[in-house]
């Protein structure tokens, strides 16, 4: 499954309009085998034991992590995920290869008996920077349930402690679908011991295996994005973030102005945690993020397979920055329904992943959206005017903030009854 990494971005668009992300990605996600030895209930790739003869070989992948590294400054973060990159034998010299060209790195493992306390030393001594490990369950059975081997749950306890351990930042990524709702505050507890920096919390897109999965209603994602909201004001603690949800933002906006915090500026960031990362805002998938597969196709996302170029034939860049696909995606006002009538369309956009899943349009509109746009409204993060959410807490390159309910038909009340769903 490929994971998000939340890192603060490198800053507005380069075409000059707030929040485009036209000139180069933030974030480029390289699937660079679909081979796994888990079996994932959800996994996008539909992986498999063995590797496919399709895959780019190792001078392929090192010309590819040169035209992206020949993007400049600030760099692309390049995430090497999968499938298992471990599965792949030249993984660490494709990691020191693109740290050597400047690009700052994290890797995405499957835990697998092949993800040891010296791999992840060795990952470190390669110069990753970060790696991310999925936590979808409190205990063995809802965690081994969902990655379909037993024994994986308490690898994955293990990986996390040893990877603080030898140095690395690591991120918990946690599906969010009706089965592990309810056990997401368990599971939170579980990731707070465990001393990771970062909670991510992956909104289920019906791609792969995981169109078997069960969607969490737009009613219990309000309720969610305001439980995150309240947990972010703890001190202590991994940041929480959010995957696939932008529209997490425009509650971020509201909150603002709810208090008082000017023209809808959010100021969520926790007692104590970092600064907000505004500059997070436009960023989903195909602005600011790229996605390649493991044959070479690139990709607005791996959660967005829609081609529209490959590596051994052109430069990804090239492709993302001139593709009628990747320019459409980042033209807002181009977007179909209520999400492209909506005030906030610049700030977040919606997920055209699942717009795509459910509809078959990317253009489309996001259906764990439960917010309905007025029909006249001014457009907030426009070109044309002052961009809102100047202090964020943790706004991810790839979707993610924190949020509160979308207006007043979730009034405290009602959220307070729909919590107990959570608990």
């Amino acid at each position: 499954m490929t994971a998000r990494f939340v890192y603060p971005s490198g800053g507005e668009g380069t075409s000059g309009m707030r929040h485009v992300f036209a000139a180069t990605p933030q974030r480029v996600y390289w699937e660079v085998t679909r081979a796994c030895d888990l079996a994932c209930r959800h996994c996008r790739a539909e992986a498999q034991p063995c590797r496919a003869p399709e895959e780019l070989d190792s001078a392929e992948a090192r010309r590819m992590i040169d035209q992206i590294a020949a993007v400049g400054s600030p760099r692309p973060h390049l995430i090497f995920t999968g499938g298992d990159p471990l599965k792949r034998p030249d993984l660490f010299d494709l990691v020191a290869h693109a740290v050597s060209k400047g690009l700052p790195v994290s890797v995405s493992p499957a835990v697998t008996g092949l993800l040891t306390r010296d791999t992840l030393r060795a990952l470190r001594t390669a110069g990753v920077e970060a790696i991310s490990l999925s936590l979808d369950g409190s205990d063995a059975a809802r965690h081994d349930g969902l990655r379909g081997v037993p024994g994986t749950f308490a690898r994955t306890l293990e990986a996390t402690r040893a990877a603080i351990e030898e140095g690395l930042l690591v991120q918990v990524n946690t599906l969010v679908t009706s089965a592990t709702l309810p056990d997401l505050p368990a599971i939170d507890e579980l990731v707070s011991r465990l001393g990771a920096q970062r909670w991510s919390l992956f909104f289920l897109v019906t791609v792969g295996r995981g169109r078997e999965l069960g969607q969490i209603s737009p009613e219990d994602c309000e309720t969610l994005f305001a439980w995150v909201r309240e947990r972010s004001r703890r001190v202590g603690g991994p940041v929480v973030t959010t995957t696939e949800a932008p529209h997490y933002r425009r509650g971020l906006l509201e909150q603002g102005a709810r208090q008082g915090a000017g023209d809808g500026a959010a100021t969520a960031a926790p007692p104590g945690g970092p600064p907000g990362h505004a500059r997070g805002f436009g960023i989903r998938d195909g602005n600011g993020i790229l996605f390649i597969s493991y044959s070479g196709d690139v990709c607005p996302s791996g959660f967005l397979p829609l081609v529209a170029g490959n590596v051994r034939t052109s430069d990804p860049i090239d492709v993302y920055r001139s593709s009628p696909l990747f320019l459409s995606l980042r033209d807002p006002s181009s977007f179909h329904g209520k999400c492209g009538r909506c005030e906030y369309r610049h700030v977040c956009g919606g997920s055209r992943a699942r717009a795509w899943a459910a509809t078959g349009d990317p253009l489309g509109s996001d259906p764990l959206c439960a917010y309905e746009p007025p029909v006249h409204e001014h457009e907030v993060g426009s070109s044309d005017g002052p961009a809102r959410g100047s202090s964020l807490a943790a706004a991810d390159s790839a979707n993610e903030t924190h949020s509160p309910p979308a207006r007043a038909s979730h009034d405290h009340a009602a959220l307070g009854r729909r919590q107990l769903r959570l608990q």
